[in-house]
Order: structure tokens, then sequence, then C-alpha cells
């Protein structure tokens, strides 16, 4: 028998460390050769682990939600006979990849030290004069127990309803007969219109925040903390856009049935190359802003682990039909979990919707190190003024959508998105511009 150690490997580029999402093996569990056997997250992708033996498993790292540094140990196996070569070459190699902590890193890790040693230094101060004990509480005098509550008579019926009323039938004067109706609970409610119902309670619930719901959390506290976000919001009128769409489904054979969303994708291609600070990153620590010429747009896809925002490559050279089979495809990957990595990676600009859930105006939070991100929101049709081809003014319905962008104020200035925003409302409203090369 021999103890191997799988040290946690080298799993991308600039990555120091990874977060335990998953076991799918525990302590004294067989794990058999190339079987996945943990799923590791990091700020790109979660990765599963495979065992490089075969062997049962004496110690794991750590639970789920902990961080495992690249190049420290993730799992201890009991190996029959002697661990091949190649594999102790291959896992000490992780461990000499291991990147080494930025002078950031270093930085904060000096300040902790030096807060925690004030505080050890205070704390001593504090044993050394302890403060006299506060005087005991009074102890209050033990209430007496309540009587035992009569038997109260209703139908099932009446008991649902007082239940759903929040009332409790104790309070409620019976009839003659000593039961309950309907109508001695009507008759309680009118004589104590300022009866508060008694709360609907549950149970508190602890959950502890890993996997995509922390990085969701550590990315959004990141967005805010250090990017000044404004938020800009016009509306338009999509009546004729619809039109349209409806005319290319009717006429799409066995094409994939088009959302209102690679339409206004085409429109923003064909509007960015004037707004170039729109499809930006911003390297914070570099202080360098790169405006991209290709367009690869971040498609914000709920998930049950969370928020996911999965990347239509080169977004700008796609025609409608193939915007709507990737949108398809990237959606389904992100619900399934079975996206890849480069799925998740190189955005420029991201998108967000809630479809009919998208509310009168959002404020997007910003994918950083991106420098915009675009909600549109619900389509509501309500009556507009329009003007007609011979002057007079007519009230019609119309199907209007309001568009929202938020922008990091560092790049971005207001009469920039503004007029970005403008550009792009022109398209939407006059959808044959949206097909003409």
């Amino acid at each position: 028998m021999a103890k191997f150690t799988f040290n946690m490997p080298d799993i991308g580029e600039g990555i120091a460390e990874a977060e335990i999402v998953q076991w799918h093996k525990k302590v004294g569990d067989t794990v058999q050769e190339d079987e996945e056997f943990v799923d590791m997250m990091t700020d790109k992708a979660t990765v599963p682990m495979e065992s490089p033996v075969t062997g049962k498993i004496l110690e794991v790292a750590g639970e789920e939600g902990d961080m495992v540094s690249i190049g420290s140990m993730l799992v201890v196996i009991e190996v029959e006979g002697e661990v091949p070569d190649e594999v102790i070459e291959e896992n000490e190699a992780a461990t000499e990849a291991a990147p080494a902590p930025s002078p950031k890193d270093k930085e904060v890790e000096e300040r902790i030290e030096v807060e925690n040693s004030d505080a050890s230094d205070a704390d001593d101060a504090m044993a050394a004069d302890p403060a006299p004990p506060p005087a005991p509480a009074p102890t209050p005098a033990p209430e007496p127990a309540p009587a035992a509550a009569a038997k109260v008579l209703a139908s099932p019926a009446v008991r649902k309803r007082a239940k759903e009323l929040g009332v409790d039938l104790g309070q409620v004067k019976p009839s003659e007969e000593g039961r309950i109706r309907h109508g001695d609970l009507d008759q309680f409610l009118s004589y104590n219109s300022g009866y508060a119902p008694a709360a609907r309670t549950r149970e508190d619930e602890e959950r502890k925040v890993i996997g995509m719901r922390r990085r969701i959390a550590e990315n959004m506290a990141a967005s805010k903390r250090n990017i000044p976000h404004f938020t800009y919001v016009e509306e338009c009128d999509v009546t004729d856009l619809e039109v349209l769409r409806a005319q290319l489904n009717d006429s799409r054979g066995d094409k994939p049935k088009l959302t209102i969303l690679p339409l206004l994708i085409t429109a923003i291609c064909k509007t960015l190359p004037d707004f170039p600070m729109i499809n930006a990153r911003y390297d914070d620590e570099a202080g360098v802003v790169t405006r991209h010429g290709a367009v690869n747009l971040g498609m914000a896809a709920q998930t049950d682990a969370g928020l996911m925002v999965p990347v239509i490559k080169n977004a700008h050279s796609r025609n409608l039909w193939q915007l709507a089979n990737e949108i398809s495809r990237l959606a389904d990957a992100a619900r399934n979990g079975t996206a890849k990595k480069e799925d998740m990676e190189g955005g420029t600009l991201t998108v967000t919707s809630l479809g009919p859930l998208g509310g009168v105006a959002t404020t997007p939070v910003i994918n950083r190190p991106e420098v915009a991100i675009i909600g549109p929101n619900r389509i509501i049709e309500r009556p507009m003024y329009v003007t007609g081809s011979d002057g007079a003014e007519r009230i019609e319905k119309r199907k209007l959508m309001n568009i929202s962008i938020s922008c990091d104020h560092r790049v971005v200035d207001g009469f920039d998105a503004a007029s970005f925003i403008q550009a792009l409302k022109k398209l939407l409203e006059t959808p044959a511009l949206i097909l003409v090369d």
C-alpha cells in the first residue's frame, strides 16, 4: 500500500485558488482512475477533478465552500502497489506551478497581520485589568400558566377559512348551540376591523453561500465597489419591430423561432462602430481601456445555480438565425451545467433581459471589467399620439419598450451613453434598417 497526495493542479492562467463546490466522493470511498471526485470553481468556470489513480480516499482538503490553493493538497488516496512515476512527476509539477501571491495580496496579508496583532495587544490589556463583573439581573417572577383552552366547535371549512384569515377561533363568539359558523366569523371580523391576523411564519433557514452564489456575490460587490455606475433609460416604440419579427417567423421554415433578442443584438452591433467606448474593457491596475473591434456579447442567463453570462463570440458577424441558434445553445448549456470554459470568457459587452418579467426600467450592474451593460425591459401596449402622413395626429395602440444602459463613468460619459441609445432607438423604430448591410 502507498499513500498518494493529489495536489490541486493549475487549471487556468493567473488563478491562485479554487473553491470546493461539490464532493462526489467522501473519506472511505473508493475512487477509480480518471473518475471525477470533486467539482472545483474558479473565477472562470466549474472544473471537475479526475483522479489519476485508483484507491481509497483517506483525507480531503475541506468542506464544500472552502478554498484550496493551487499546488496544495486536495485529496490523499491509498493506492495498492506503487504510484506510477509519471503521475508523481505531473503532481509535483502542479505544486511548482502554483502562482506566487501578488504584491496586493501580500499587502492585504501584512495589513491583516498588523490588525490581528493590534487586536491581540488590546485583548492582553483587557485581560491585565479586567472590568468588574456586572451585577446579576433580578430573577423575574414566574408567570402563571395559562388555563386550558376550551374546545372550539367548528366545521373543517370554517377552520380552514379562519386559518387563512389568521383568526384565532378561541376569540370568536359561537352561535347559541356552541358551534362557530361562517356567520359568526363574519360578525367577528366586522366588529374587529382593526384585528391584525396572525402572521404566517416559517422557520429560519441558514444556507452557506458557496459555489456560483458566492462567485456572483463577490463579482457584483467588486463591480459596485470599483465602478461608478450611472444608468440611462429611453422609451422605444417597437410596434413595427414586432410586426417584422412576426413576418420573419411566419416564413422561417425549419429555422428557430425569433425572439426580440436577435433583432436587438443585430441593432446593437450595427450601432457600436460609432460608439467604440461602449464596447470596451477597463484594466483598473494597468490604467488601460481596450476598445474592441469584435463584439463578443455576454448574455446574462438565469439558472438554478444563479446568474451566468455565456458569451456569443463575434456576434457582429452572425445573421438573425445564427444568433437565435447560438442564444439557444448557450442558454441550454448554462442551465444544464454543460457550458465550457471558452463559452464563459472574452465578453466585451453584456445584454441582460428578464423577458416578460423585465419591468418598466432596470439599473443593471456592469459585468466587470466591461464598461457597459444593456437591459431591454418588458414590452407594454399603450395608447400613443401618432402623426400620420397627412400631418394629422391620432391616437393608436402601440407597443413600447424601455431600454436601460448602465455605464462605467470613468470611461463612458453621459452624453456618449445617451447618444448610443438614441442611435439604437432609431434602428429599433425603423426595423428595415436593421436588415440593411
